[in-house]
């Protein structure tokens, strides 16, 4: 066999012998299918082709489509839809550039959530502790990188849906600016916010897979020259860094500490006018999705997730004027934020608020544990911006996580700042 095949056949058996439960990380996992492309792909490397991504095993969100295979965006109401008659673009884009699609993986439904939790393929748990939420959306693309099936992920992020559950799961997770990668083909929750991005274990795999994403040239992220003299960052005031639980201030300190150790500079930004701003999201996806939705509330009372339910079925108490208020909001937000920033190589951040809850307090206490775990990602969305989230490595316990963030169109600064950020982070302290 081929390098590709023999890569694809050891994670299948790997999956096979593992004690974690595949059927509530993937749904839908044909190895016969898999193990066909795997040789086809390596025919078209041994006949010359250039592969940027040749070998590279990228696992994707039951959110894109596949030809052949059926979208169900993790709903039963979506089950039995006709399968897809061709590749989402960003999924050609990746078989074009020689990487594996391994499997389609599972997801909060219509990806409305921050937790992760699914009640019709099950809840994973996350990578450290199988108790504990796996992050949301894009739950089971985390954890088929970090549990080391795939070399990444395809996701989708409206509020946090890739930083979020990378973050949780000790990932490198990047949410591009929306306009940069291709939705065509990818079942939408909120075509305002909704973004495609890339989940993986280390960086520069993270970048490999953005250019080819976006369709630039190879090496236009990853081999960017690096920023030369100390960083200038922001460090948000009035949003962000309040209400934090103790572990994850005490990380977000360890950050800066040794940023600063570093020689970068840090700076208070007050970002206050931006946390005021939240509730533009809540209203606009709330608005959006019911409008997609509408006439399939009955059924969902009987099929769908109740948690997620309940957030379309918020939009029917919006005013008239609410929706088109929260955007007018949005419009001047984005110019606040992109003004603030100017000037600045990013903005840091922890990338989410909270330590993961048990599944059990999520599916409890949802209303307080989602946006709590969602709020810091989303505030991105809100401002069109763009975010990376890099682990920081502890002395015990799972990792922190640290947002890199900034305006939208600022894609190449913030992850030229991320390249330098990362190996700060990688070292326990």
């Amino acid at each position: 066999m081929g390098h590709v095949q023999d890569k694809a056949a050891s994670a299948l058996e790997r999956i096979a012998a593992s004690k974690r439960d595949a059927a509530t990380i993937f749904v839908e996992l044909d190895a016969e299918r898999i193990l066909a492309e795997a040789a086809t792909i390596d025919a078209r490397q041994a006949a010359g082709e250039s592969l940027p991504l040749y070998g590279l095993l990228i696992s994707i969100k039951d959110l894109f489509d596949e030809a052949g295979q059926r979208t169900t965006a993790g709903s039963r109401l979506l089950a039995d839809r006709e399968p897809a008659a061709v590749d989402a673009e960003v999924v050609r884009r990746l078989r074009a550039a020689g990487a594996l699609p391994f499997g389609r993986t599972s997801m909060s439904e219509f990806a409305y959530s921050g937790v992760g939790l699914n009640p019709h393929h099950g809840t994973p748990g996350n990578v450290f502790d199988e108790a504990r939420v796996p992050g949301g959306s894009s739950s089971g693309a985390a954890l088929s990188v970090a549990l080391g099936w795939c070399d990444a992920a395809i996701g989708t992020d409206t509020g946090g849906s890739v930083r979020v559950p990378a973050a949780v799961n000790g990932l490198v997770g990047f949410k591009p600016t929306q306009a940069s990668v291709p939705r065509d083909g990818v079942h939408a929750l909120s075509d305002t916010f909704d973004s495609v991005g890339p989940l993986s274990v280390d960086l520069a795999t993270n970048l490999r897979c953005h250019e080819v994403l976006c369709d630039v040239e190879t090496g236009t992220f990853a081999d960017a020259p690096l920023p030369e003299g100390p960083l200038r960052l922001a460090v948000p005031t009035g949003a962000f860094v309040d209400d934090l639980d103790a572990s994850v201030s005490a990380a977000f300190a360890s950050a800066t500490s040794r940023l600063v150790d570093a020689g970068h500079t840090l700076e208070p930004l007050d970002l206050s006018a931006v946390a005021e701003a939240m509730s533009v999201v809540r209203i606009v996806v709330s608005s959006e999705a019911l409008a997609q939705y509408r006439d399939d509330l009955l059924v969902l009372e009987r099929v769908g997730d109740p948690l997620v339910l309940s957030r379309i079925r918020a939009a029917e108490g919006f005013s008239e004027d609410e929706v088109p208020a929260a955007r007018t909001l949005q419009r001047r937000i984005i110019n606040r934020f992109s003004d603030a920033l100017d000037g600045f190589d990013a903005l840091i951040a922890p990338t989410v608020a909270i330590d993961a809850p048990t599944i059990e307090q999520a599916r409890r206490d949802f209303a307080t544990v989602n946006p709590a775990m969602l709020r810091n990602a989303t505030l991105i969305n809100l401002v069109y911006g763009c975010a990376l989230t890099l682990p920081i490595a502890r002395t015990e316990g799972p990792p922190g996580a640290l947002m890199v963030a900034g305006a939208g169109g600022t894609d190449a600064r913030v992850l030229s700042a991320g390249r330098a950020i990362e190996p700060l982070m990688l070292a326990a302290r």
